[in-house]
């Protein structure tokens, strides 16, 4: 007797994952590692006004742009998403995101609530939305203060905003409380396999059960 396959493919449509969460609440590094976990999902890399940090590379991290041709993109709808934050924007441009989904790979995006809404006007079927809250205000607060990017008054500007972006937490399909980084990786992780085996994406399945029933 033959032995059979451990995994059977079947041709998927690729999904859009979205991490949103207050700044400090632990989304871009849960981001950097699910992306070092699984080869089929890459990073939606965002255009932006704002000036580059230390370490931040042009095409990688972000297309850093003028304000004229960030403002031409959103004439020409080139973005799926776009808003301004602290003074800067930030938007998605669509072609690749597009691409990579008819391709059956997945996007990760790492936007916020305004971005995220904006994304299910748009693409709503392709949308998975996790929301990551810290545990409490004060490891939300020393996070901020930790990790050397902002000055004290832009910290206490973030502190300020967290409750607002914290109140759209009941738009997000899941929410990870991420008091423990590594379990919270998990439960990342745990999101996406689930989602990927929805039946709405499996688009081959309708080829592979005609193929099985045929051949009984």
């Amino acid at each position: 007797m033959s032995k059979l396959p451990s995994h059977i493919a079947v041709a998927r449509r690729g999904l859009m994952f979205v991490m949103s969460s207050p700044s400090g609440a632990g989304k871009t590094t849960l981001s950097r590692k699910l992306l070092d976990a699984d080869s089929n999902i890459t990073m939606s890399v965002s255009v932006t006004t704002r000036k580059p940090r230390p370490g931040e590379v042009d095409g990688r991290d972000y297309h850093f742009l003028t304000q004229d041709r960030f403002d031409h993109m959103v004439a020409r709808k080139d973005l799926l998403e776009w808003a301004t934050v602290f003074g800067n924007s930030y938007g998605t441009p669509k072609a690749p995101v597009e691409a990579a989904l008819a391709a059956g790979r997945d996007v990760l995006f790492d936007i916020d609530w305004q971005g995220t809404q904006q994304l299910a006007q748009a693409m709503e079927d392709d949308l998975v939305r996790v929301f990551i809250l810290p545990p409490d205000a004060d490891t939300l607060r020393t996070r901020l203060i930790s990790r050397n990017q902002d000055s004290s008054a832009v910290v206490a500007k973030r502190m300020a905003e967290a409750p607002r972006e914290i109140s759209h937490w009941a738009e997000y399909d899941y929410v990870i409380i991420n008091a423990d980084f590594e379990v919270a990786h998990e439960e990342v992780l745990a999101i996406l396999k689930a989602e990927r085996l929805k039946r709405k994406r499996q688009v081959g399945l309708t080829d592979f059960v005609r193929k099985m029933t045929k051949d009984l």
